[in-house]
């Protein structure tokens, strides 16, 4: 069978949902490493309080998707490609064996440290759904100001779009879709503006530090977040990393590329059912597991 990895990016996470990985030896070994890098116990970022912070946010689900994964090759469970959103394209990026866990983590933790202290308020993320990409690219370029800025953001199915920037901004392009009859268009409860050139910045900073870094060859293709594109290339997974920040990801395109390269079952890592959701709209002949839903156990088993 043929499997792709998929790691869900911010707003999939949930109070407890480091506490609630699987028991097993390599999700152990990945905490312990994490706990090596963060100075205390990467546990702690999971309370309520603590997922008020982006960085404590992005850095959970980091650990969260790489543990998960290695339990699940542990137990036979290989992929055959991998794809993350947004911040889950480092964990994509480790388990491919393009990046070591500890440069991820780097990686990680500067992007958030810079988005965090970037746009403290007043910015973030909103959702359109029953519009086409088309549609909301005008209405985006027609509201987008320099005084309240908007722009794409993800395109996460054909008729889900995210877009990014201002909250002022953000408030007259979904008033703009509700009279185009948007089935839904509101504000998220995220607090940056990802993946739009508000974040120019981040970008530049992470191609500076991603220079310094050991890169290999990915042993196994690499979905990258912006061109949506197999990757098979160190440097192209570099610049993936560095710059999908600034641009619109897009990952409906990149769940239908692993689809072409011969998917037949979609395993989400933790946490959440997001992408899960989103596989099983577009593909509903193919297989699409949350693994938060399914012991591992479960799981190897229907593969043998």
């Amino acid at each position: 069978m043929n499997i792709a990895f998929l790691f869900p990016g911010q707003g999939s996470q949930s109070e407890g949902f480091l506490h609630r990985l699987p028991e097993h030896a390599a999700v152990a070994q990945t905490l312990e490493e994490a706990h090596g890098l963060l100075g205390r116990s990467v546990l702690e970022l999971d309370s309520a309080s603590a997922l008020r912070s982006t960085i404590a946010v992005q850095l959970s689900l980091y650990t969260a998707g790489v543990a998960v994964a290695r339990a699940l090759i542990a137990e036979g469970i290989r992929p055959q490609g991998v794809a993350g959103l947004s911040v889950g394209a480092f964990a994509a990026a480790v388990i491919c064996g393009s990046v070591r866990f500890q440069d991820g983590w780097k990686l990680v933790k500067q992007r958030a440290e810079a988005m965090e202290n970037l746009y403290p308020s007043g910015y973030g993320l909103g959702a359109i759904v029953g519009l086409r990409e088309r549609d909301v690219r005008e209405l985006v370029e027609r509201d987008n100001t320099p005084e309240s800025p908007v722009f794409m953001g993800n395109i996460n199915a054909p008729f889900q779009i995210v877009i990014a920037g201002s909250v002022a901004g953000m408030e007259k392009v979904i008033a703009a879709a509700k009279k185009r009859y948007a089935r839904k268009a509101e504000l998220l409860n995220v607090s940056v503006p990802s993946h739009c050139a508000l974040l120019s910045s981040v970008a530049r900073g992470l191609e500076e530090t991603l220079a310094s870094m050991t890169l290999q060859a990915p042993a196994i293709p690499y979905i990258g977040n912006r061109r949506a594109r197999p990757l098979r290339k160190a440097d192209l997974i570099r610049d993936d990393l560095a710059t999908n920040i600034e641009h619109p990801v897009r990952w409906h395109d990149a769940t239908c590329v692993l689809e072409e390269l011969g998917t037949d079952l979609f395993l989400e890592m933790p946490p959440g059912h997001v992408l899960t959701s989103l596989a099983r709209d577009a593909f509903p002949d193919k297989k699409s597991i949350a693994v938060e839903d399914s012991p591992i156990g479960t799981i190897a088993q229907r593969m043998a």
